[in-house]
């Protein structure tokens, strides 16, 4: 097996301490760095225990050496590096993973991805540090990691790309959020199986239940096993997928923003309204519709005699974060 050049893991906020105390006593040396409760650097080994989760970040050369006899043993308290198949062996089993990007943006399409991995793809992603695209702040790596997903021997993908203009009739037929992203997982589920028609089972994150996935899938797609559950990008295969929803939601923003000669941003914060209210007066309130989804309320909040005020919500929300629907 390769090396490993990165390696992360959720700590609680004793174990961060104490593995503050450990790499002290090792002579690592300390610097600040943002977002970080310390930061700890030794040789060509640097850890770096991050505020959020908080979760510890390892990069460099010694990885699995410091894993196995300093951070699992004395820390962690179990042995999980080299053991993935025994602790999640479903992970290793073939099946799609589902994932989409985009939901929570003003700007942009709706992205849904899924990837097929078996045991051989699933353990190249992992040595290739495929994770949850949420956590890669860098667009550069998403591309350098999708580019690894899409080339990787063995694999099927399938990308659905909804623009804002689909999108929004979309959204006008279906009601509701939900109803949308079953339909959407359902089209790629179906493409994917057009490619890999042997597959059993299909893994999502919880947004609904599976009665909105099944319900759109076509005949041949019905006896597909459909797996929801919190948490699903630890998964491989919804992590990779991830991955690529997250390139596509990012090269639409890049390519459509210079076409419109506007920055189309994340989100829903203030530069996103100016420059949304931007597009509605140079090319009137309806021009919104072939960036933005319109059921958002910064439709309203920029062409309020256009666009109505959205309705109470009252949808199912996941565990996820979100940041406007």
């Amino acid at each position: 097996m390769p090396p490993l050049h990165t390696y992360t893991a959720g700590l609680t906020n004793a174990q961060a301490t104490k593995l503050r105390e450990l790499v002290d006593e090792l002579g690592f040396e300390f610097s600040p760095r943002p977002y970080t409760i310390f930061f700890a650097q030794k040789e060509k080994l640097s850890v770096a225990v991050y505020e959020k989760g908080p979760k510890v970040l390892l990069q460099g050369k010694g990885i699995e050496d410091f894993v196995s006899f300093e951070l699992e043993p004395k820390i962690l308290g179990e042995a999980k590096l080299g053991y993935e198949e025994v602790h999640s062996p479903e992970m290793f089993e073939p099946h799609f993973g589902i994932d989409e990007s985009g939901k929570g943006d003003f700007f942009g399409p709706l992205v849904i991805a899924g990837v097929y991995t078996d045991r051989a793809i699933a353990r190249t992603f992992l040595e290739g540090g495929i994770q949850d695209s949420k956590r890669i702040g860098s667009d550069a790596k998403i591309h350098q990691l999708a580019k690894m997903v899409r080339e990787t021997p063995g694999v099927a993908f399938e990308t659905i790309v909804i623009g804002p203009e689909r999108y929004n009739d979309l959204y006008e037929k279906f009601g509701n959020l939900n109803n949308l992203l079953g339909w959407g997982h359902a089209r790629v589920i179906e493409n994917l199986l057009e490619k890999r028609p042997e597959c059993p089972r299909a893994l999502s994150d919880k947004f609904a239940d599976e009665r909105v996935i099944k319900q759109s899938l076509f005949r041949h797609g019905q006896a597909i096993r459909l797996e929801q559950r919190t948490k699903a990008e630890s998964d491989l295969a919804v992590a990779a997928a991830s991955i690529l929803a997250r390139e596509s939601f990012i090269d639409w923003l890049d390519r459509e923003g210079k076409r419109a000669g506007v920055s189309l941003g994340r989100g829903v914060s203030a530069p996103i309204k100016e420059a949304a209210r931007k597009i509605v007066e140079r090319g009137g309130p309806e021009a919104l519709r072939k960036f933005a989804k319109v059921h958002f309320r910064t439709a309203h909040e920029v062409a309020p005699h256009f666009y109505t005020v959205p309705p109470p919500k009252r949808e199912w929300r996941s565990s996820r974060n979100t940041r406007e629907k």
